[in-house]
């Protein structure tokens, strides 16, 4: 299976998808259907999480108020990649414009840049409601859960905003993205003149910085998490409810955006084309498609509202 985006340098507004012609007309068909199925499962899946949380009041806590962002935020990513790469395996000519090539690299960045963003207000929700109980209603109030999740939201649109802006005003020469799917980073690698990226790369390195700073923020929340729930049998349970939950969210997602990361800047032509495709696409479909999942089973009240729903259907 192949891909890449090939971008017009004489109009420069038409950005030409070129790829997939190395699967075979039944295979493609084959992947057609499993990832149509695999995207109308994560949509199910994260809709269904998203009216439990809004129709059900006792679930208008800060806790559930960002996995309902969570949610949100899935629903948005996945609709940046799964409708153009499906498109992509029925046609046999693969375009897209320019403008929609920067519209999908801004979908898919906001994506990742805010999963991140919510994960952390996720941790520091727990650190809260396990090291400062009392403190947590008057720190953690639902009118400012949703203030911060929208202010880190926009937060993250306005940076991958400003990169692609500096992106957009590269004169591109060579034709083709090697990509399944837009980003930034190869956009870049096709300016004309490398010396005028520098600019770029500094507005992605601070970007980068910004995102090890999250990171850093949630393990040194989980520190003093782990570290009050060694003494406490009470929020030992507390921690395997609550927290194994965002553990297991937060390690595939950087599990996966690391894997891409390396293969997208240091991709080894020794790698078969269809694992590189594979490693590409495994931020965009993984996270979102298991963490509803992960969180409808492992949360109590979540998984008896949902329980409840379903036996009333059924009867």
């Amino acid at each position: 299976m192949e891909q890449g985006n090939r971008l017009n340098s004489s109009l420069d507004s038409v950005s030409q998808s070129q790829g997939l012609n190395e699967t075979s007309r039944n295979h493609r068909s084959a992947l057609f259907f499993l990832s149509l199925m695999c995207y109308c499962i994560t949509v199910l899946v994260n809709v269904c999480l998203i009216l439990t949380i809004i129709l059900d009041n006792e679930l208008h806590e800060p806790m559930y108020i960002l996995l309902c962002a969570f949610c949100m935020n899935a629903l948005y990513g996945t609709a940046g990649f799964y409708p153009k790469f499906l498109s992509d395996l029925l046609s046999p000519v693969h375009v897209i414009s320019y403008s929609g090539c920067l519209l999908q690299a801004q979908v898919l960045y906001t994506f990742a840049c805010s999963d991140l963003s919510i994960l952390s207000l996720m941790a520091y929700d727990r650190y809260l409601a396990i090291c400062r109980p009392l403190e947590y209603h008057s720190v953690m109030s639902k009118q400012r859960v949703m203030k911060l999740t929208s202010f880190f939201w926009l937060t993250s649109a306005f940076i991958v905003a400003l990169n692609l802006f500096l992106t957009y005003k590269l004169k591109l020469c060579r034709p083709y993205i090697n990509r399944l799917f837009c980003v930034n980073w190869s956009i870049v690698s096709l300016a004309c003149f490398p010396s005028e990226t520098s600019i770029n790369e500094i507005v992605a390195n601070i970007t980068i910085l910004i995102c090890i700073l999250c990171g850093v923020f949630i393990v040194w929340s989980y520190m003093y998490i782990i570290k009050r729930c060694a003494s406490s049998m009470e929020n030992r349970a507390k921690f395997m409810q609550t927290c194994v939950p965002h553990l297991i969210s937060l390690s595939t997602f950087i599990l996966t955006i690391l894997i891409d990361i390396i293969n997208n800047r240091r991709s080894s032509a020794d790698l078969a084309k269809t694992l590189q495709n594979f490693i590409a696409m495994e931020f965009l479909v993984i996270p979102p498609f298991i963490n509803p999942l992960i969180y409808g089973f492992k949360l109590t009240k979540v998984r008896n509202r949902i329980i409840t729903f379903v036996t009333l259907r059924c009867k």
